[in-house]
């Protein structure tokens, strides 16, 4: 097709903020491609400014329904480090039993229900469950499981109420995780089939060559706190966050867009975490990605998949052995007693790298808030695979180019394609 072509998706229903798709193409060449996000702000940076210390847990779990862990994570990283306090031991085996149970439920919904049918060939999971019902039904089984382990362990599978600055309200007895237990061993077997499963899918040809980045810890697959680093050698503290990234307005966007300070692109997620934790995989996780074929120099979005299913399986095992090993903490949580100053704080949401950084008064009053999601920092990479898949498949018709366009968004972030079917596409040809 040499034509001049306009393709232009006026909104992306059914996600976590509001966007839209604009490609340009002129004389059988792509001219212009731009990710436009248009959801109004929702302002919790400034929400938190005169807030007391202890209230950004519960203020920020509701920036996210999919990720709520992550963001209550990180804000209690943030503020304890403010305060000068650590919370280890047994409290922060608690809360990386959390994060699993966060991890299962939202690789499973986006692995399922989201992105399987994109690679099946099905307009959305209930016609993908017509015919592969025992699938969808495995997958649901698996995300209960992820569901119940939130519910346990943060009061409520939706927006957790047990997470505070510190630890926990309260902390779960072995008794009431005994159950759980049984779970996951159960579904085990279940997530181990998942990356055999989806392993098998046909993926498109695509390579990026952005940095990757991701939090990396001496001991274990990092998910709580670390250091940030990168395939090209970066290295910092959490509070070096500011210094190496850089926030900036885009028009087209209420959403700011992340890059290095340098101007460069980099990529947070499942892709970065695997290439730069492949080492500390657990024996279970490493073997299924093995058999996947997966190397850590993957670099092939459309394979996140079988990488996040290698994450839910990682998180599946994890569990179980936190579980076996827990003991009650003597308390449910530390005290932090306020002071002024400045606290950073890091986790690994499902789709990528979650900073905050707060100011704190005498008293404990929050002065600053910043928080950097995911979404912010994989938007540019995002556009340009677009690019380069557009540029790839200009041969393609407007409805298949749509469906190649929304299968790469869904790629990267399962908070911004958290629906199978959301581009509504109109085309101006000249």
């Amino acid at each position: 097709m040499s034509e001049d072509r306009t393709i232009r998706v006026d909104a992306l229903a059914r996600v976590e903020g509001e966007g839209a798709l604009h490609v340009e193409i002129r004389d059988g060449a792509l001219t212009g491609v731009a990710l436009e996000i248009y959801e109004p702000p929702r302002f919790f940076e400034a929400l938190l400014r005169g807030r007391r210390h202890t209230e950004p847990p519960d203020i920020t779990a509701r920036i996210c329904g999919i990720c709520p862990v992550a963001y209550q994570m990180s804000a209690c990283e943030a503020i304890e480090d403010a305060c000068g306090v650590v919370v280890d031991g047994p409290l922060r085996d608690l809360r990386r039993l959390l994060y699993c149970g966060e991890w299962i439920e939202s690789h499973t919904l986006h692995v399922y229900l989201l992105h399987a049918p994109d690679f099946l060939g099905y307009d959305g999971a209930l016609e993908m469950a017509a015919d592969h019902r025992d699938r969808v039904a495995q997958g649901l089984e698996l995300k209960k499981v992820g569901n119940a382990l939130v519910e346990v362990v943060g009061g409520r599978a939706i927006h957790p109420i047990n997470v505070r600055v510190g630890g926990f309200h309260r902390v779960p007895t072995r008794r009431e995780l005994a159950p759980l237990l049984d779970d996951l061993r159960r579904v085990r077997d279940i997530a181990e089939d998942t990356v055999a499963w989806v392993a098998g899918f046909d993926f498109p040809d695509l390579t990026h060559d952005h940095e990757l980045v991701a939090l990396a810890r001496p001991d274990e697959y990092a998910v709580i706190g670390g250091r940030i680093v990168s395939d090209r050698g970066l290295d910092l503290a959490a509070s070096e966050f500011s210094g190496a990234f850089v926030e900036q307005h885009v028009a087209r966007s209420n959403a700011l867009h992340a890059f290095r300070s340098d101007g460069g692109r980099y990529l947070v997620g499942p892709l970065a975490r695997f290439a730069l934790g492949f080492d500390h995989l657990l024996p279970g996780a490493r073997a299924a990605a093995d058999a996947a074929g997966l190397t850590p120099d993957e670099r092939n979005p459309f394979r996140s998949i079988v990488v996040r299913a290698v994450e839910v399986l990682h998180a599946v095992e994890e569990a179980i052995a936190l579980l076996e090993g827990y003991e009650e903490p003597d308390a449910p949580a530390r005290a932090v007693e306020p002071r002024a100053g400045t606290g950073h704080g890091v986790s690994e949401a499902p789709r990528g790298l979650l900073y905050h950084r707060y100011t704190l008064d005498d008293e404990g009053m929050i002065t600053d808030a910043v928080i950097v999601p995911p979404t912010a920092q994989n938007q540019p990479g995002i556009e340009t695979d677009l690019a380069r898949l557009i540029e790839d498949n200009l041969d393609l018709g407007d409805d298949a180019l749509r469906h190649v366009c929304e299968q790469a968004i869904r790629n990267h972030d399962p908070c911004i394609s958290c629906a199978t079917h959301f581009l509504d596409l109109t085309v101006d040809r000249r």
